[in-house]
């Protein structure tokens, strides 16, 4: 049994994506009322630092996700390098983190619709999906697959705010989204979705 306003919001990001989440998480309160996960397209070894940059500039707490983790609210999970990042749910109800390790998917490694996908079977009852700047079409499919199954609500930036529109265009492309917002107004509306504690 899951309880109303049990939320997560779920965060793909790529080329420019660095320089617009050190805009956004810190706009983010330290009481968000729920846990946050993030894939931004990056090596293996490269995302462990900006993690680390993003939790010295935040309110919210942000590192990288280690294998089994638990998620909690307030809490920024960021997928490490290199592997795809999943969201697994626990026999007692709880939520994980889980990496697995299949070849990249359009083209990149970690791939953004895994992420979304895995939340399919998860226990939150609403999902806020935000797509950032980035080349190619990461996120479309995961988010489209999401739709069908949970209460999604997808935010993605402006052209005129991106340093590449691609991601965010095909989500609107694709009728997922309606019109691109600046990033303030990105961290607004995740506020207004999810509440604070």
């Amino acid at each position: 049994m899951i309880s109303q306003g049990n939320k997560i919001v779920a965060i793909a990001s790529s080329t420019g994506g660095p320089k617009a989440l050190q805009e956004l998480i810190p706009l983010l309160p330290s009481n968000l009322n729920a846990p946050l996960v993030l894939v931004q397209h990056m090596p293996a070894g490269f995302t462990r630092a900006l993690a680390d940059r993003l939790n010295d500039l935040s309110q919210i707490t942000v590192s990288e996700a280690k294998e089994g983790e638990l998620l909690e609210r307030g809490h920024l999970l960021m997928s490490m390098g290199g592997k795809h990042m999943n969201v697994d749910r626990t026999a007692a109800g709880k939520h994980r983190i889980r990496y697995s390790d299949e070849p990249s998917r359009e083209g990149v490694k970690p791939c953004a619709n895994y992420m979304f996908e895995s939340l399919i079977n998860s226990g939150f009852s609403e999902i806020v999906c935000v797509v950032l700047t980035g080349m190619g079409a990461d996120g479309t499919a995961g988010i489209r697959a999401l739709k069908q199954q949970k209460k999604v609500t997808v935010i993605v930036q402006s052209e005129e705010t991106c340093t590449v529109y691609g991601m965010p265009k095909a989500a609107v492309k694709a009728g997922l989204a309606t019109q691109g917002l600046d990033l303030q107004s990105i961290a607004r509306e995740i506020i207004k979705n999810v509440g604070v504690c």
